[in-house]
């Protein structure tokens, strides 16, 4: 986020919506903002070393690809898809530092080892349909601008329905994540109730103002998130909801 912030100070502090932004509006100093974004590069680096070799020499990796992002805007009109394929590095990463690698042999068997692919995979759809909704906002600046994104390069309505499609692809994928892992009722329950959140967000996103976009973005992707937990730790964690038999 920090690096984020220092390559589009100066598209911050044209747009509106951005112009109060902790750099265009003076709050911090542009050397601060840079000894955040080392600090926590290095850190990141360091404490992978402590997890893991696999980790501590794909670090680098992940700081690319997180980093990155924040310059496609410039030339790709995918932007969304590498914002969604640095988010997916998150479960992908999160099992290497568990697991040490993704255990593709016995006594776990194959399909186990699909499980982060499977989960990094879910994240790069949910991301994409999210952003392209996020992007609403900054269409005509985007535009003006001759910044790229898939909401200036299809329209906003096109882009909206290229997020649905996105979005239950995501939903077709966790539901082969449940079956996969052989979970039950607690979570094809969750299912239900994350697929009403993303119509509600959806319908919200064409129905409503451009200021209802930030409780689409934000507020009900964050109770998907927090469902998708809740459900997963209870078909782990309780008897009778085990991933694996």
């Amino acid at each position: 986020m920090a690096f984020n912030r220092i390559v589009d100070r100066r598209f911050d502090a044209a747009n509106p919506r951005t112009a109060m932004r902790h750099l265009p509006s003076g709050q911090i100093t542009l050397a601060a903002a840079w000894t955040v974004c080392l600090l926590s590069a290095a850190g990141l680096v360091v404490a992978s070393g402590f997890l893991n070799p696999v980790c501590f020499r794909l670090s680098p990796v992940a700081l690319f690809f997180v980093c990155f992002y924040s310059l496609t805007k410039r030339f790709t009109d995918y932007t969304h898809v590498w914002l969604g394929l640095a988010l997916a590095l998150a479960p992908i990463g999160a099992w290497l530092a568990v697991r040490g690698g993704f255990s593709f042999s016995p006594p776990l068997g194959y399909t186990t080892g699909l499980i982060p692919l499977l989960l990094g995979l879910i994240v790069v759809f949910w991301l994409i349909g999210f952003d392209l909704i996020y992007g609403l906002q900054d269409y005509e600046f985007d535009r003006r601008q001759q910044l790229h994104s898939l909401v200036v390069a299809w329209g906003p309505q096109n882009a909206l329905t290229a997020a649905f499609i996105s979005h239950l692809v995501m939903w077709g994928l966790l539901v082969f994540f449940g079956l996969l892992c052989r979970f039950r009722v607690a979570y094809f329950t969750g299912l239900i109730f994350i697929l009403g959140c993303v119509v509600l967000e959806h319908w919200l996103a064409r129905r409503r103002s451009l200021k209802w976009i930030n409780t689409a973005f934000f507020k009900l992707n964050a109770v998907i998130s927090v469902v998708f937990l809740t459900v997963t730790v209870a078909e782990v964690v309780f008897p009778g909801f085990r991933v694996m038999r």
